[in-house]
């Protein structure tokens, strides 16, 4: 009895008893607002979750100030900001275009230039190489005869 008790417990999954957060909106307009934000802001802790996805304390605290915020008609702008105040550009998803953030958005573009002009320059330059040019050798007087020799026919020799 014993263990069937301690296998049902294990086979338990204590995460359904997990809070789920349940947010009362105005207007379906909020609550998409509400979806939206969550969804574009990384948790500060997990780091690679968005609000949305994220379980810590932390999480949970500023998916209630953005709703907080919403039901005080803020609108989106301020209350990224107001995230960018206190985590830094860290907690978007997608960063500003600053100057900063400049290499972040447009330095694989560079790379990949560089890496085609890189590629363009060795594929012109060994177009520009003859194979004559390495195959080339120049011969002397004694050498030129001998390759002669060597290259008539058993025939001729006689």
């Amino acid at each position: 009895m014993n263990k069937c008790l301690m296998i049902l417990l294990s086979l338990y999954s204590f995460n359904s008893l997990a809070a789920i957060d349940v947010y009362k909106f105005d207007s379906k307009d909020k609550e998409h607002r509400f979806q939206t934000l969550v969804a574009e802001l990384r948790c500060p802790k997990c780091q690679n979750q968005t609000l949305a996805d994220s379980n810590s304390e932390i999480a949970t605290d500023l998916r209630m100030k953005v709703y907080q915020m919403l039901k005080k008609d803020k609108s989106d702008d301020v209350i990224i900001d107001y995230m960018l105040e206190r985590y830094g550009e860290f907690v978007l998803y997608k960063p500003r275009v600053t100057g900063q953030t400049l290499l972040l958005w447009y330095g694989p573009i560079l790379l990949l230039l560089m890496g085609l002009i890189i590629v363009g320059l060795i594929l012109r330059h060994r177009l520009k190489k003859t194979p004559t040019d390495d195959n080339q050798v120049i011969l002397d007087q004694h050498q030129q005869q001998t390759l002669a020799t060597l290259l008539k026919p058993n025939n001729e020799k006689k």
